[in-house]
Formats: structure tokens, C-alpha cells, sequence
């Protein structure tokens, strides 16, 4: 298991303040700062969410709450190249459930981790409208259609080579 140390800067901290200051006594306050904590970090690791919670006074349960419902939080980093798996029906019928255990299995990763050399992450959607090529998997907004699972060593090479 890839595990991610979080390593944020003073410069990252202070913009977190200035946000939390500018929101603190805004009604609903925890959406707009944990949008902007996600912009400065590029995720939501535990310890931001605890700065957030006791500056703004509420549990940290409840900062944890929100960043993992809403699934544009992440509280993981993410990549260099973001790599999305489609789960939707049509995908899924067609195998893409194989091509994320192979993509898990090739960089020693599960879905919602990033590698720990920060070059790849993955994550699963649930539709992406593209099902005719199903299954589909995206790496930084490129569309691989029609895909199996030998098929991902290939795709996955020439971003190593970057």
C-alpha cells in the first residue's frame, strides 16, 4: 500500500488561514474553505481538515463528512497523470472492473491512491457517456476506448516514458 506523507509549505498554511478568515463567519462556510484548501493543497489531507475544523469551530467529523461526500474532494494527492477507470453499466459489462485490477496490480496502487513517486493516481467514475466504446479508461483527459485488460501495460508505457 502506497502510503502519502503530507508536506505543506508555510506559504500553503497561510493562504489556508487568509480563506478561513475571509469565510469564518459566513453561514456555510465549510464548503467555499474546503474548495479553496483543495486548490492550495490539491487534496484534503487529515491534517488540513483538522486545521479547518478547529478554526472554524466545528467537529473535525463534520469537515471529514462533507470532503467525503461530495466526490469532488479528494483526500488523497493525486498524480501527474490522473488515471480514471469507468464503472458505469456499460463499462462494467464489458470488463472495465478488470482493467482497474490490472492498473492496481501494475503500479502496486488501489483506487483513490496515488503512486509514491507522485507520477500516477487512480480513481473510478460512473459514467463518462462514451459507452459505445466500453469499456473506457481516461489518463489526463485522453479517452481509451474498447480496451482489455492486456491492452494496459501498452497505454501505461508511453507515460513512462515522460
Amino acid at each position: 500500500m502506497a502510503k502519502n506523507l503530507f508536506e505543506g509549505t508555510e506559504e500553503q498554511m497561510q493562504k489556508l488561514l487568509n480563506c478561513i478568515g475571509e469565510h469564518r463567519n459566513d453561514p456555510g462556510a465549510l464548503m467555499p474553505v474546503l474548495h479553496e484548501a483543495q486548490n492550495i493543497y490539491g487534496y484534503l489531507p487529515a491534517e488540513v481538515q483538522t486545521v479547518i475544523a478547529e478554526k472554524l469551530n466545528i467537529p473535525l467529523a463534520e469537515v471529514y463528512g462533507v470532503a467525503t461526500f461530495y466526490s469532488q474532494f479528494s483526500l488523497y494527492p493525486k498524480g501527474k497523470h490522473q488515471i480514471s477507470v469507468c464503472l458505469g453499466t456499460a463499462c462494467y459489462v464489458k470488463g472495465s472492473d478488470k482493467i482497474l485490477e490490472v492498473l492496481e496490480k501494475e503500479l502496486k496502487i488501489t483506487c483513490g491512491q496515488c503512486t509514491p513517486d507522485s507520477r500516477f493516481s487512480i480513481d473510478s467514475c460512473r459514467c463518462v457517456g462514451a459507452c459505445g466504446l466500453a469499456p473506457v479508461m481516461i489518463i489526463d483527459g485522453e479517452v481509451y476506448g474498447k480496451i482489455k485488460p492486456e491492452d494496459v501495460d501498452g497505454i501505461l508505457d508511453k507515460y513512462l516514458k515522460d
